[in-house]
């Protein structure tokens, strides 16, 4: 997703305070959760109608939804958030009744629904859509204007839902297999969405149609608008699966700036290939989009509003250096596409799975052009960002994530654990054996935990726990005694027991260490003092 800053750590942070006082209501359930009226079909298709009427703030269209009966059930959920309302919907002709309970609205469904069929519906909406107040951070639809005073228009909805602008099965479990995104806005406008554009219909009321079409799964939240006075530029890139196209879209008062801060992203995706695997949207192309607000991991059309600086902001969030060097939000965002877009989390609460990943894509890119050292002190830098203030992991089933440290915490982690794997072309294939396993999948927490320890050889489950699940920093306690050196770790998860290198002495090589909770001796003559390798995240602390 997009890049935190302190304001969107601090805004989590605030989130996950609240949940642990916060009585989860009804609608949290309705949001969160697989409810029975979700859970007997499966999502295929989508076909988004949608008029954009930028004078008005309104919007006016259908989705019609084609879906599998996996059982029986007359009664079917689909979301759509106030002020939007659903004014009608239909199946096979015939208008259906429904309830609406919150942003939730139950279709009863006249037509017997039979176990293995493929069948659809059309919602029909209108109304004005909730505007975005700090868009990516808290989305909706935002509406601004470029320099000469025409519409600039983009739509961004992570955790808030795509619900938020157009009618969906609004659940990150069940992903279409495809999608066409039809778009109609004044003539003068151009809309970018995701995947490839199929035609420009020119309508007689002044007004031009855009039709998009997805050929791979998309995540709610990855679908996207944006309008504006574009100027498009392409090239392509030789990748790993073969002829990668590339295009790209900015204003036209910013097209120099644009042509020469877009040119990261050839680099970007041959490093991220490297790690990660073949891009895993080819037939989809990739894009990258300017937009009113900062940034946000699109599939296939990646958002950029970075102000055509490096850094985050022409800011340098690890306080190295290094973080000057490249565009945060076209690195950071275009590595969602991998971790987000390609593996996506079922439940928001393990959104660490998208962000502790991507995070971790940045010292990645840093090591693939500058060397691993620089990697690693990028990573190490950024560890002033973290909080230690809430566990990563979310609250399951009510949409509602964990701390903000599953971005800087959640790097840290995955640094640490490549050094206790101890070997990297191993961690290199355990990355894209991810994007292999998991391709255009939707994923537990539970599931990348089990497959990382799988392909290292080892139980990493209390690494896991210690960061994912807890707040406290394991700490390497030692005391010196006429043996030699004991240690154990304290401060951790019950059974804690990660490997550690450390160095005895400070003009000392870095030895490998087994540490449990229960206190060990190491024989060393002549030592005094007791180091760790700052490549993992942990605290040393010696006692009397």
């Amino acid at each position: 997703m997009y890049r935190i800053l302190l304001t969107w750590a601090c805004l989590l942070t605030a989130l996950t305070a609240s949940a642990q006082k916060y009585e989860f209501t009804r609608d949290d359930t309705l949001r969160g959760s697989i409810t029975p009226e979700r859970a007997w079909w499966d999502l295929t298709y989508y076909h988004l109608q949608v008029r954009v009427q930028p004078n008005d703030s309104a919007l006016n269209g259908s989705t019609t939804i084609r879906y599998r009966v996996l059982k029986p059930n007359q009664t079917l959920q689909v979301d759509l958030q106030r002020p939007l309302r659903v004014v009608k919907v239909e199946q096979d002709g015939q208008e259906l009744a429904y309830r609406q309970e919150g942003n939730a609205y139950f279709i009863a469904l006249k037509k017997p629904q039979q176990s293995g069929k493929t069948e659809s519906l059309v919602v029909h909406y209108a109304g004005k859509p909730r505007v975005a107040r700090r868009a990516p951070w808290d989305g909706g639809v935002s509406w601004s204007r470029d320099t000469t005073g025409q519409w600039f228009i983009g739509t961004s909805c992570q955790g808030l839902g795509a619900s938020v602008w157009w009618p969906c099965k609004d659940h990150m479990y069940d992903e279409p297999d495809s999608m066409l995104i039809s778009v109609t806005v004044p003539k003068e406008l151009t809309d970018v969405s995701n995947g490839r554009l199929r035609r420009v219909v020119e309508n007689r009321d002044g007004t031009r149609t855009f039709d998009w079409f997805v050929g791979n799964p998309i995540n709610n939240y990855g679908v996207n608008l944006n309008i504006g006075r574009y100027t498009h530029w392409s090239d392509t890139l030789q990748g790993e699966k073969g002829r990668l196209t590339l295009d790209f879209y900015a204003l036209p008062e910013h097209e120099a700036q644009a042509r020469r801060q877009f040119q990261q992203v050839k680099p970007m995706l041959k490093a991220f290939e490297h790690w990660f695997g073949p891009y895993p949207f080819y037939e989809d192309g990739y894009k990258l989009v300017e937009t009113p607000y900062l940034g946000m991991e699109h599939q296939s059309s990646v958002t950029y509003g970075n102000k055509f600086r490096n850094g985050y902001l022409g800011r340098d969030l690890s306080g190295t250096g290094w973080g000057l060097l490249w565009d945060f939000i076209i690195i950071h965002e275009s590595g969602h596409e991998w971790f987000a877009n390609n593996i996506t989390y079922r439940d928001i609460a393990d959104m660490w799975v998208h962000e502790s990943f991507t995070n971790y894509s940045e010292n990645l890119y840093i090591e693939y052009y500058h060397g691993k050292a620089a990697g690693a002190t990028y990573v190490i830098g950024c560890r002033n960002q973290i909080r230690n203030d809430r566990p990563i992991v979310g609250v399951y089933n009510v949409n509602f994530s964990g701390s903000g440290d599953m971005y800087y915490k959640g790097g840290s982690m995955l640094h640490t654990i490549r050094q206790v794997v101890g070997n990297d072309e191993k961690w290199r294939q355990i990355l894209r054996g991810l994007n292999k396993t998991f391709y255009h999948q939707t994923v537990t927490g539970k599931q990348i935990e089990e497959n990382v320890s799988r392909q290292a050889g080892i139980n990493l489950q209390k690494v896991f726990d210690q960061y994912l699940r807890d707040t406290r920093l394991p700490t390497l306690e030692y005391r010196m005694t006429k043996d030699g050196v004991q240690y154990r770790w304290t401060n951790c998860v019950d059974g804690f027991n990660m490997p550690v290198r450390i160095c005895l002495n400070e003009s000392a090589e870095y030895q490998p260490l087994r540490p449990t909770t229960t206190w060990q001796t190491l024989r060393a003559s002549g030592a005094n003092t007791l180091s760790t390798d700052p490549n993992y995240y942990v605290l040393v602390n010696k006692v009397n």
